[in-house]
């Protein structure tokens, strides 16, 4: 189905990651991955010992699932999406090792007003917090679009799909505030893409919805137990699994789709629910 074809990954933090579950699938239906991770790059200064730490764990942890469940070969690289230069590092390598792309999944994200399953309330959310939620989770589809676009690698014809949540549309139980505001704008910047990037080159841009999943370091960051019980019960399907987003991404990701601009869900139907 994916034949000939190299997808880039964005948004693997380890083995249980909805990004890891996606790049899976993208091989098991002959395709291709490139996978990034957060890392120590040429282009960070001045970092502090503890933010290396930080990042150099983070890296670590990233390569080593890739390694594990997708294998040695598979291409990685750290990225920072905060740093242009990080971005173009990454582009101008794929260009110089050949590898065209003929779609992408975003699946990054940074809220820095989360903590120990706490979340700030949106009235003592900083304009820097704010910010920076903001760059890293929504603009960063930008910053990706446009370094891949002007190094010539993202294909024409490609698909990209952004990762979202019901909270980007309504207040809900789950404890996201300050990071549903920046995926609603990932929604609209995704919508964006579909129609400015769909007249220039025919890529396709859609944006998913999915079901609370504490698998991921995320999730286990923000839910509890209880949230991801009480949306199984008020979905007419119950939760949806990692492995119902993965098969969505692979047919949004098939050449053969003239889909673009959706927000869809896959959620058990819990978008329905009032």
């Amino acid at each position: 189905m994916l034949s000939n074809q190299t997808f880039l990954i964005t948004g693997i933090a380890d083995e249980n990651s909805l990004a890891m579950k996606i790049a899976e699938k993208v091989l098991q239906n002959n395709g291709n991955v490139v996978c990034t991770g957060l890392g120590v790059t040429p282009f960070h200064k001045n970092l502090s010992e503890k933010a290396q730490d930080f990042l150099n764990k983070n890296y670590a942890d990233f390569e080593n699932s890739v390694k594990k469940v997708l294998g040695n070969d598979v291409y990685t690289a750290p990225l920072d999406v905060t740093l242009p230069e990080s971005l173009q590092f990454l582009a101008h390598d794929l260009k110089e090792k050949n590898i065209p792309i003929n779609g992408f999944l975003h699946a990054i994200a940074m809220d820095k007003t989360i903590r120990n399953k706490s979340v700030k309330p949106m009235l003592e959310v900083t304009a820097e917090e704010f910010n920076d939620t903001m760059n890293v989770s929504a603009f960063s589809l930008i910053s990706l679009c446009h370094a891949l676009l002007d190094n010539g690698v993202l294909q024409n014809g490609a698909s990209i799909v952004s990762l979202s949540y019901i909270a980007a549309e309504k207040v809900s139980f789950f404890p996201y505030i300050n990071m549903s505001i920046a995926k609603a704008a990932l929604e609209r910047l995704t919508i964006e893409m579909a129609y400015e990037l769909g007249n220039k080159y025919g890529i396709r841009a859609n944006a998913l919805r999915f079901s609370p999943y504490m698998g991921s370091k995320a999730g286990n960051a923000t839910l509890k137990d209880e949230d991801v019980a009480r949306a199984n019960r008020l979905s007419p399907l119950g939760n949806a699994l990692p492995e119902d987003l993965a098969h969505e991404v692979i047919h949004l990701f098939r050449k053969e789709t003239r889909i673009t601009g959706e927000i869809r869900h896959v959620d058990g139907g819990f978008h329905i629910m009032g």
